[in-house]
C-alpha cells in the first residue's frame, strides 16, 4: 500500500505545464566552437568518455540562471581556449514554459574583449538589467560529483545549494543576494579608511540589514517546506531517505522570536557595534553570508555528514526531488534538472526509481554518464546523445 500511495502522491503533483529547453545554442564556450541541441519532452542523456564535453553542456545551461554556473567559473575561464583574439562566449536557449516561449541568452561582453569580467544578459533579444532577471524565466537545480561532499565541507557550498532551491520559489532572491553582497563589499571598503563616513556607513548597514532579513526569511520558508515535504507519510517509504533540514545563523535565530522589522534593527545595531572588528578582519562577522544548512537522515536520526557516501548522495537526490514536487504542484512546472554523473554511484534500484520520478514529475532532466547502460531503465523514454571530442551525435 505504501508504494501505491507514493505513486499516487507523485501523480497528484505531476506538472500541468512544462518548463523545458527547446533549443540550446553555445558558441566559443569551453571546448565548443559552436553547438546546438534541439530537445523534446524527454529527458536528455549525454554519454561519452571523460573529457568529451558532456559536463560543459550542463555548465552552459547553468549559466542561464543567476550565479556563476555549476563550476563557479569566471567568465574568462569559460571561454574556449582556441577562440580567436577578441572572441566572447555566448549561451542561449529557447524556453517553453508556463507563460509560453521565450529566448534567453547570456555571455561575455563582446565589446570588452577576452579580459572581460562583465556578463551580459538578453531576454527575447533585449538587454536585461542584471543576471538576476534570468531567475524569472528559468529555474535550474543541479547535482555534480563535487557536491557528493556537500555535507562534509564548508558552509558556503551548502548555502549556494539552498539558494539554488530558493530561486524557484522566490524569483527576487538572487537580486536580494546580489544587493546584500554589494552593500557588504562597499562597507568593507569604507571600513579600511580610518576616517569613516558614519552616515554613509549607516546607510550601507541599513541596506545590508533589509536584504539580510529578506534572504534569511526566504531561506527559512523553503527549508520549512522541504522538511514538511520530507515528512510526508505517503513518501516516507520511498527509495531516497527523507531529510530533516534546519538553518543556523544569527538572523535566522532572530526571525524565530521577533518580527522582521525588529530583526532588521537588531542587525543594524550589531553591524554598528562590530565596525572595528569587521575592519580588522576585512568582512562582516554577522549576516546571512555566515549561515549554515544542517541536514539529518530522518530514518536514522543521524547528521548527514555521518552517513555513508551512498546515503549522502541519496539524501541530496531526495531533497532535489522534494523541491521539484513542490514546484510542480504549486507553479505548474518542476525545475529543469542538471544531473552530472548522478547514476554512477546509485544501485540499480535507486537508478530506476530516480528515472521513474523524473518522468512522473514531467521534469526535463539533462543527465551525463560514461556508460549508456547505466541509463537502460529509461528505455525509449529518454533521448540519448553521444558526445565525443565536442561533437554531438543523436543516438535515439
Amino acid at each position: 500500500m505504501a508504494v501505491e500511495a507514493r505513486a499516487h502522491a507523485i501523480e497528484e503533483s505531476r506538472a500541468t505545464h512544462h518548463l523545458r529547453i527547446v533549443r540550446l545554442s553555445v558558441a566559443d564556450f569551453r571546448c565548443y566552437g559552436e553547438a546546438r541541441i534541439d530537445a523534446d519532452d524527454r529527458p536528455i542523456v549525454l554519454t561519452g568518455a571523460n573529457g568529451a564535453g558532456k559536463t560543459n553542456l550542463l555548465e552552459a545551461i547553468s549559466f542561464l540562471a543567476p550565479g556563476r554556473g555549476l563550476r563557479r567559473a569566471t567568465l574568462v575561464e569559460a571561454l574556449r581556449r582556441q577562440s580567436p583574439a577578441g572572441a566572447a562566449w555566448a549561451v542561449s536557449a529557447r524556453i517553453d514554459g508556463p507563460a509560453g516561449e521565450i529566448v534567453i541568452g547570456t555571455g561575455m561582453d563582446p565589446e570588452a574583449g577576452a579580459a572581460s569580467s562583465r556578463r551580459i544578459v538578453r531576454i527575447d533579444g533585449r538587454p536585461a538589467a542584471s543576471q538576476a532577471d534570468l531567475g524569472g524565466h528559468l529555474t535550474l537545480v543541479w547535482l555534480t560529483p563535487q557536491m557528493d561532499r556537500l555535507f562534509l565541507e564548508g558552509a558556503g557550498n551548502r548555502r549556494r545549494f539552498l539558494d539554488r532551491l530558493v530561486y524557484g520559489f522566490h524569483a527576487g532572491h538572487a537580486a536580494s543576494l546580489g544587493a546584500y553582497e554589494q552593500a557588504m563589499r562597499e562597507r568593507s571598503r569604507l571600513l579600511k579608511d580610518d576616517r569613516w563616513d558614519a552616515s554613509w556607513l549607516a546607510a550601507l548597514e541599513e541596506a545590508m540589514a533589509g536584504h539580510a532579513v529578506a534572504i534569511a526569511a526566504a531561506r527559512r520558508e523553503v527549508v520549512g517546506r522541504l522538511s514538511a515535504a520530507g515528512a510526508s507519510a505517503t513518501l516516507a517509504d520511498g527509495p531516497f531517505p527523507q531529510a530533516d533540514m534546519a538553518l543556523s545563523g544569527t538572523v535566522e535565530g532572530w526571525l524565530e522570536t521577533m518580527p522582521a522589522l525588529a530583526a532588521e534593527d537588531a542587525l543594524k545595531d550589531r553591524l554598528a557595534e562590530t565596525r572595528r572588528l569587521d575592519a580588522a578582519i576585512g568582512g562582516a562577522t554577522e549576516g546571512p553570508h555566515r549561515s549554515d544548512l544542517a541536514v539529518r537522515h530522518r530514518g536514522k536520526d543521524m547528521p548527514a555528514g555521518q552517513c555513508s557516501t551512498g546515503e549522502q548522495k541519496a539524501l541530496l537526490i531526495g531533497i532535489v526531488l522534494a523541491n521539484a514536487r513542490i514546484l510542480a504542484a504549486e507553479r505548474g512546472a518542476p525545475p529543469i534538472l542538471l544531473l552530472d554523473e548522478v547514476a554512477a554511484h546509485l544501485d540499480r534500484g535507486r537508478r530506476a526509481a530516480l528515472f521513474d520520478e523524473i518522468l512522473a514529475l514531467g521534469a526535463q532532466a539533462w543527465l551525463t554518464g560514461t556508460d549508456r547502460e547505466l541509463f537502460a531503465d529509461f528505455g525509449g523514454r529518454a533521448r540519448f546523445l553521444g558526445v565525443e571530442d565536442a561533437r554531438i551525435t543523436d543516438l535515439g
